[in-house]
């Protein structure tokens, strides 16, 4: 938690609660579904809140963007950036229904008003948005296949439209064909801690 603090001097006291909340939230619901691995709960700021959150330092959404979570697991990056921006429109997609549940249950009790989940593949979601966000759920090439349907015309911020996704290690395959387009930023660009050596945030205009 001390590490939110770090970063994120400036937050609301009510943001400040939520995120305190989370720890005992998802060991809670960790021991009953396992939708963190066992051995990474107890990482959960710094593996999980604080890598989700290099989106906002990497971006902050305008009021009233709507933002897709692809495969978002047990709520990563979706439900920490909703706590971050709290007048953006966050809806929460997995095809595992445990998790979404999880998701559902966690959004509900920090009282998260901006914040729809949804049981399903990612093919079927239809709905438009301004942005996609992914923390490594697949390659890029089959997010971006995935995801560009997803994607509204009406431009709402300064940064185009597009996928921003969380990926480690090496990128240069993955990205090539679309060299021209994407842009790649460090994590530890943002952050200190070792955690955030080899990851990477992903940013795509579509």
């Amino acid at each position: 938690m001390e590490l939110i603090k770090k970063y994120f001097p400036r937050i609301s006291d009510q943001q400040l609660a939520q995120f305190e909340k989370l720890d005992e939230l998802y060991h809670d619901w960790n021991a009953k579904i396992n939708v963190i691995s066992r051995k990474d709960v107890d990482n959960l700021y710094e593996h999980h809140v604080l890598h989700s959150l290099a989106i906002a330092q990497y971006y902050s959404f305008f009021p009233q963007a709507r933002v897709m979570d692809l495969g978002t697991g047990g709520g990563f990056p979706g439900i920490p950036l909703a706590i971050m921006f709290p007048k953006v429109q966050f809806h929460l997609v997995d095809s595992t229904k445990k998790k979404i549940l999880v998701c559902t249950e966690v959004a509900s009790a920090l009282g998260l008003k901006n914040v729809t989940t949804c049981w399903e593949r990612a093919e079927e979601e239809h709905g438009k948005f301004h942005y996609v966000v992914s923390r490594a759920v697949m390659p890029l090439s089959d997010l971006v296949k995935i995801c560009r349907k997803n994607i509204d015309k009406e431009q709402l911020g300064a940064l185009p439209n597009g996928l921003i996704c969380l990926k480690g290690g090496e990128l240069e395959h993955e990205t090539y064909p679309m060299k021209n387009k994407v842009e790649i930023v460090p994590v530890a660009s943002y952050f200190t801690e070792p955690y955030f050596e080899t990851k990477q945030i992903v940013y795509l205009p579509l």
